[in-house]
């Protein structure tokens, strides 16, 4: 069975061809700058990366560009597009609607349209590349895998927010959380790869990356996660501001004069490493600011590790205790700094990392705690789009 895995942003296309039966990625790329000018395909081909450019003005035509690429004589991987079996959707928020992946029907499409109003950046563009894989591919099945899904097993207490109760009952105002896929690949890796059954461990799992969230993984549940109703709350992000009082907010509405849109603006794109250090969003650009000196990076950097080690603090108390640490996504998985300032002082917490066996790490699974942690600290690289593909494969053939 192929399974074609979709992943529509608002400007971009991220697309994985997977082969099921050998659990082998067939092929992989992304569109970018959608309806901007300069639009690409980009893709990997025979140890090279191939960049195709074009006037791509919407996400119906970007799907066709990549549909034809795979059948293409020059790169393509299969001959028709009858091959592919099924494809299978990453969609941002299903609210309260779905805790689990579903196969999408005209009711399923009706109640993500109802999500927009909590996912307005998200969602449209997850349902733009519905409607064009059923445009252009017809009745083939589609399966929608949410980011929310796997955190709608957390009890009221780590959701609801302190806001009038009748808020939440008109708006649906409450945390849902996000990276599920992730956090719900990574937990189950993780104990797979050390041999411990999933049911009874007590885990913290720390997905770091441009956006991040850590979720708190009980008898394989998420029982509380960082990020909210929006992927703002919570750590600090690349971009994004996290946890920041909500009079801050309408004090600087008043005094700056802006309504709510650009103050959303304003913790969503230009707070965060970005806005703290006045450098950049990426880690890389923050720790060769560190090298040089810049107060600001430092000051970024330690914000961004103290907000991370505050919530594995936080997560382990809410636990009852840790059984396992996981790092992922691209800092979790790649930064050794990050991994040894969150770690540091955790020892009394049973968290003692092996120093020498983490800086070796960049990428790769491993287990980085001391023999006599105990805490077992893992790097567990994320898959996001091999647990759509397998949801999308049990969900079809059923």
């Amino acid at each position: 069975m192929k399974i074609l895995v979709l992943n529509c942003g608002s400007s971009s296309i991220k697309y994985k061809l997977f082969d099921m039966e050998s659990k082998d990625v067939v092929a992989q790329g992304a569109i970018e700058k959608i309806g901007l000018k300069g639009s690409f395909l980009k893709f990997p081909f025979k140890n090279d990366k191939v960049i195709l450019e074009g006037e791509i003005l919407e996400h119906k035509s970007g799907i066709e560009y990549i549909l034809g690429v795979l059948t293409s004589e020059k790169y393509g991987c299969i001959k028709s597009l009858s091959e592919i079996d099924a494809v299978g959707h990453r969609v941002v928020h299903g609210g309260e609607k779905f805790n689990k992946s579903v196969l999408i029907t005209d009711d399923v499409m009706a109640k993500v349209v109802e999500c927009i109003d909590i996912a307005p950046l998200h969602n449209p563009p997850n349902l733009a590349g519905i409607n064009a894989v059923k445009d252009l591919m017809g009745d083939i099945p589609q399966v929608a895998v949410f980011d929310t899904a796997f955190h709608q097993t957390m009890p009221s207490k780590a959701y609801m927010y302190g806001v009038p109760y009748s808020l939440y009952e008109k708006y649906a105002i409450r945390r849902y959380g996000f990276h599920g896929t992730s956090h719900r690949y990574v937990t189950r890796r993780a104990c797979e790869f050390l041999g411990v059954p999933y049911e009874n461990q007590k885990i913290v799992s720390a997905h770091i990356g441009n956006g991040g969230s850590l979720a708190a993984v009980a008898e394989g549940k998420s029982v509380d996660t960082s990020m909210g109703m929006t992927p703002v709350e919570g750590l600090l992000m690349g971009t994004r501001s996290g946890d920041v009082d909500a009079g801050v907010l309408s004090f600087i509405m008043e005094k700056e004069n802006v309504g709510p849109q650009t103050m959303s603006t304003i913790v969503n794109k230009f707070s965060g490493l970005l806005g703290i250090s006045g450098l950049s969003s990426d880690m890389r650009d923050i720790r060769a600011g560190v090298d040089k000196g810049d107060k600001r990076a430092e000051l970024a950097f330690d914000m961004f590790t103290y907000r991370i080690k505050k919530y594995v603090g936080a997560y382990a108390a809410a636990l009852g205790g840790m059984d396992v640490l996981i790092f992922t996504g691209g800092i979790g998985e790649n930064h050794s700094i990050t991994r040894e300032v969150v770690c540091k002082d955790l020892e009394f917490m049973g968290v003692k990392l092996d120093f020498d066996k983490n800086n070796e790490i960049h990428g790769d699974e491993a287990v980085i705690s001391t023999p006599d942690s105990k805490v077992k600290i893992v790097v567990i690289p994320t898959d996001e789009e091999f647990m759509i593909a397998s949801d999308t494969m049990e969900i079809v053939s059923a």
